[in-house]
């Protein structure tokens, strides 16, 4: 059974830095797509930032510069640091994973085979 864990959340101002993490458990397919999306309740999911199992990178306009996804296979783990925080980045957190190609996951509406339980970051002015 596969198991996404978020951490690292939490309230910092405006131009501050968070590193979001997320541990991955029981996820056996030899291909994948990682990735951060952020949504509010009763809001449309918005696409942070992916990671395909060959490395290569893609981020939404709004966050290009500033945040930067990562991953650590040793430790079967994926991060999301997020620098230059803006009051607008305020939103849950989310990490996820798909067996498939992102450009495929991110085409299908960012339709997640896989998803954590979220962590709220909150940036105030």
């Amino acid at each position: 059974q596969v198991q996404l864990v978020e951490s690292g959340g939490g309230s910092v101002q405006a131009g501050g830095s968070l590193r979001l993490s997320c541990a991955v458990f029981g996820y056996t397919y030899s291909s994948y797509c990682m990735g951060w999306f952020r949504q509010a309740p009763g809001k449309e999911r918005e696409g942070v930032a992916t990671i395909d199992s060959d490395g290569s990178t893609s981020y939404a306009d709004s966050v290009k510069g500033r945040f930067t996804i990562s991953q650590d296979n040793a430790k079967n783990t994926l991060y999301l640091q997020m620098n230059s925080l803006k009051p607008g980045d305020t939103d849950m957190y989310y990490c996820a994973a798909d067996p498939r190609y992102c450009r495929t996951v991110v085409a299908d509406r960012e339709s997640w085979s896989y998803r954590g339980q979220g962590t709220q970051v909150t940036v105030s002015s």
